[in-house]
């Protein structure tokens, strides 16, 4: 019928948070993990994308639920069923962890538009933070998520830069779906530091945060009228698994591209994403160098907002601060603060001599050490207690939430074993 929405157009118009943390996952941070477990291991690794989707898939649905049905935050939920000190610490991990992860973000963007156009790398980390920043603090969440939604697109360019260079397509779907590797320390550190990206707790806390605000906002929510209906649920799970699948799908492609490239002529060894984009140039050409570099920014100013807003919205809530990306910055000036605290300090360790490049692949599995309690204390938010109602969520999610638990326990558990 002429005027009516095309299927197109009404599944986009129906995702929303889901979709924004998976690309959010995909942050340059994310893309040095990938470029080097591609650059150093060929394709053997590729099989993690394939394994991981099911179980952040699960995790983040039961995020994504904590969040709509309560319409609070994962901290506040946190803070219902443990002590203080418990909460405090988590909270000041995530904080901590998301700052470094910003200062690598920033740096990485100023580099690959160095690359691209020339001029002065720093200068430029710091007027991406400063644009960050000015978005998120002056546009409302209602128009600001739409604008994050529509930058999501440009992750896409890494399927544009699989295709333009020779890949033994064969030998990829070999490894993928019949893994073979040897359990060794650089390994076992590598699996934990991709699972630590895909698997990272600040999404977990990011996707809690929006789904409380969509809750707030949502017709969906007055029209159901119960907490988390049948309807809800499906419309979190359908733009979750479609958001993680995104996720997943582009961080395969970075792995094929850079075990394709760098890997194939002896490269082994980046430590930056720009570094990986810089390493194509003289291997696939400028065209894949220059969509290399595009994703990165792109990435970088999708990234960078999700990582400051998630460590804004915990803490606040661990210090019972007003906090909502929907308020004006005058009624939320604490959990603002928070926002630009997190923002401007990251911006400013690109600044310093402390490199936080070179500790972009230990924050990965700082990630992925740190996700195991607080995977554990969401399964306990959403256990059923006496004389309460609990979550009604379906067993098979609560099931794959606890296997998801269980997988990231037994890599760090293998890691450290290694290391010892």
């Amino acid at each position: 019928m002429p005027g009516e929405p095309s299927n197109v157009r009404r599944l986009w118009s129906a995702l929303g948070p889901g979709l924004i943390t998976g690309a959010a996952d995909d942050d340059p941070s994310g893309i040095a993990t990938y470029s080097q477990a591609g650059a150093q291991f060929g394709y053997s690794l590729v099989w993690t994308m394939l394994l991981t989707l099911p179980f952040m898939a699960g995790i983040q649905i039961i995020s994504a639920c904590i969040g709509w049905d309560t319409r609070a935050g994962l901290a506040r939920n946190i803070a219902e069923r443990l002590p203080s000190p418990v909460l405090l610490f988590i909270v000041a991990l995530l904080a901590i962890a998301n700052t470094i992860n910003i200062a690598a973000d920033l740096a990485a963007m100023g580099e690959s538009l160095r690359l691209v156009v020339g001029g002065p790398a720093i200068a430029y980390a710091l007027a991406f933070g400063i644009a960050c920043l000015v978005t998120e603090v002056f546009v409302p969440y209602h128009a600001y998520a739409g604008y994050l939604k529509y930058l999501t697109l440009v992750l896409f360019v890494y399927v544009a830069v699989a295709f333009s260079i020779d890949i033994p397509w064969l030998a990829v779907l070999k490894a993928t779906f019949w893994p073979q590797f040897s359990a060794n320390r650089d390994v076992l550190l590598t699996i934990v530091a991709v699972f630590g990206t895909t698997i990272s707790p600040y999404l977990f806390f990011w996707q809690a945060s929006q789904e409380a605000e969509e809750s707030r906002l949502s017709y969906r929510r007055r029209r159901d009228g119960s907490p988390l209906s049948a309807r809800a649920f499906r419309h979190i799970a359908r733009d979750t698994w479609t958001g993680m699948a995104v996720s997943n799908l582009i961080a395969f492609f970075i792995i094929v591209t850079t075990a394709a490239t760098l890997n194939a002529h002896g490269l082994t060894k980046v430590t930056t994403a720009a570094e990986a984009a810089e390493a194509l140039r003289p291997i696939a050409g400028a065209f894949t160098f220059e969509l290399f570099s595009a994703g990165i920014i792109g990435t970088g100013l999708l990234a960078v907002p999700v990582l400051a807003g998630s460590a804004a919205y915990a803490v606040a809530e661990a210090f019972h601060l007003r906090g909502s990306l929907e308020l004006p910055a005058n009624r939320a000036i604490g959990f603002y603060a928070i926002v630009s605290a997190a923002t401007l300090a990251g911006a400013g360790l690109t600044l310093t001599r402390i490199d936080p490049i070179a500790m972009l692949f230990w924050t990965a599995v700082i990630n992925g050490v740190v996700a195991v309690p607080i995977m554990i204390v969401m399964m306990i938010v959403i256990a059923p207690r006496r004389g309460q109602t609990t979550l009604a969520l379906p067993v098979w999610l609560r099931v794959l939430g606890w296997l998801a638990t269980v997988l990231m326990a037994v890599t760090v558990a293998l890691m450290l074993w290694s290391v010892l």
